[in-house]
């Protein structure tokens, strides 16, 4: 049964049981009708990429203007729970909670703020009233974060760093214990709308990150006034082991590496995917089924075929794998992966 009706993650005294540890979200591409999935029950959150994606009034949905790089419309992402999932809007955040899990998103138009850096600012102010009108209860786990044009403007007028810029001032110490999992990539469709949305969770979970790379909080000041605030992965306090993992590129320290070798780029990723995996203690290979998902993006779609093919040399068949078409937030990188991995 689903209701619409006001987050009462939000709000509600807290028992014994409530630090009792989550049930593992369950994620899955699927190719389906996305009105139909939304009224199926337990559905937390359903979302559409590309122009074919259907533009759904549900406060469940999210439409990403990324296009596929497979041979037919992507699939649909669609995240499920086992409890009864409610639906509603809280100002500008639409939002979808099962008490365990909430789903929120938030889309600024930039043109009403200004540009980017101000469009970012106020989505993080927006977001960090919302995180402390929880009462706690409110744990960001993991935070997507599109926007256009995301390479365009030389040195400090980079649109990256004007967005880095606007969401450090936003958050203004609101993660003080830890940033969330994070990805930032850049989408092609001439929309000056910023897209946001994230997964919170009624626990909180531990930041993980990664011996080959330098926390991206840490960067040096070459890569913009203010660093990107994210961990390199965040783990969930689920009863199954599940890691959210940020975007992850061929950076080894803070630097880029690869420059226009699609393909060593791809092997330093996963170099850096293996790293992380290891460093968060899980299973040795084979590591990865049905139950780990992978997003990866990909700046030249020539590339595609040919990552795909060492992709799934290394990922196996199981796990579901979806190639969209997007920018990686340095200019030089070519490809980009998330996912969830669940042990």
């Amino acid at each position: 049964m689903m209701e619409l009706a006001s987050p009462t993650p939000a709000g509600g005294q807290h028992h014994a049981h409530d630090q009792a540890l989550l049930p593992a979200l369950r994620i899955a591409y699927e190719r389906a009708d996305a009105a139909a999935v939304l009224a199926e029950a337990g559905v937390l959150a359903v979302l559409g990429f590309g122009a074919a994606a259907p533009p759904l009034d549900d406060p469940g949905y999210a439409r990403i203007g990324l296009e596929s790089l497979e041979n037919a419309p992507a699939p649909l992402e669609v995240w499920r729970v086992d409890g009864c999932v409610r639906r509603g809007h809280e100002g500008q955040i639409r939002w979808s909670s099962d008490g365990n899990y909430t789903f929120a998103a938030l889309d600024v138009d930039e043109a009403a703020h200004g540009g980017i850096a101000n469009a970012a600012r106020h989505a993080y102010t927006t977001l960090q009233a919302w995180c402390r009108a929880g009462n706690g209860t409110r744990h960001v786990l993991r935070m997507w974060n599109y926007l256009d044009a995301i390479n365009e403007g030389r040195g400090d007028d980079e649109r990256y760093r004007q967005f880095c810029s606007g969401r450090a001032a936003g958050m203004d110490g609101l993660f003080a214990a830890g940033y969330p999992a994070a990805t930032a990539i850049g989408r092609r469709d001439g929309r000056r709308i910023l897209q946001l949305y994230w997964l919170a969770a009624r626990v909180p979970g531990t930041p993980l990150e990664n011996p080959r790379q330098l926390s991206a909080w840490r960067y040096p000041r070459r890569y913009g006034p203010a660093a990107p605030n994210f961990a390199r992965a965040m783990r969930a306090a689920a009863q199954c082991p599940q890691l959210y993992i940020s975007g992850t590129a061929a950076i080894v320290g803070h630097a880029s590496h690869h420059a226009d070798d699609s393909q060593a780029q791809l092997a330093e990723t996963l170099a850096n995917l293996d790293s992380l995996l290891d460093s968060a203690r899980c299973a040795a290979q084979p590591r990865f089924d049905a139950r780990s998902v992978f997003k990866v993006y990909v700046r030249r779609a020539a590339d595609a075929d040919a990552l795909r093919a060492r992709l799934r040399a290394h990922i196996g068949e199981a796990a579901p794998l979806l190639l969209l078409h997007g920018d990686v937030c340095r200019a030089e990188l070519l490809v980009e992966i998330d996912g969830v991995h669940t042990g």
